[in-house]
C-alpha cells in the first residue's frame, strides 16, 4: 500500500526558512511524480513544487508564486523528497501535502497551481508563519 510521511512542520517567522520532507513507501520512488501541496482552510488545496525522475536527470516544475524561493529535490536511496522554503510570508501558513501518482503531466499540472494530477496523499503537516 502507497504510504507518504511528511515530517519538518513547525512554526517559522516570516523572512525564514524552514525544510520539509516526504519519505513514500510502497512503491517506485524512481518512476512516480512527487509533488508539494498546500491548503489553506475553506480553500483547494494548490501546488507548489513537483519532482520527476532520478538524480541528476530529475525534472523539477514549480507554481509561480514558489519560483526562486522553493526548492524541491529527492534522495532516491532514502525514498524521501524534500521542499526547502525560503522568505516565508505569514499568508503561507497553512497545511503542507505531499502527493505521488504515476506521471501523468504532473509536472505541467502543478506548474499550473493545481493538484488534480496526484491520487495518493501524505496527512500533512502544518507551517505556521507568524508575522
Amino acid at each position: 500500500q502507497i504510504r507518504l510521511v511528511e515530517s519538518g512542520g513547525g512554526s517559522v517567522a516570516a523572512g525564514g526558512s524552514l525544510t520539509l520532507s516526504c519519505r513514500g513507501y510502497q512503491f517506485d520512488f524512481r518512476t512516480y511524480c512527487m509533488g508539494w501541496f498546500r491548503q489553506a482552510p475553506g480553500k483547494e488545496r494548490e501546488g507548489v513544487a513537483a519532482i520527476l525522475g532520478s538524480g541528476d536527470h530529475a525534472a523539477t516544475s514549480y507554481a509561480d508564486f514558489a519560483k526562486g524561493r522553493f526548492t524541491i529535490s529527492k534522495d532516491d536511496a532514502k525514498t524521501t523528497i524534500n521542499l526547502q522554503m525560503k522568505n516565508s510570508q505569514p499568508a503561507e501558513g497553512r497545511m503542507y501535502y505531499c502527493g505521488t501518482n504515476q506521471p501523468r503531466d504532473c509536472l505541467g499540472t502543478v506548474r499550473g497551481g493545481k493538484h488534480s494530477a496526484m491520487h495518493y496523499w501524505g496527512e500533512g503537516t502544518r507551517v505556521p508563519v507568524s508575522s
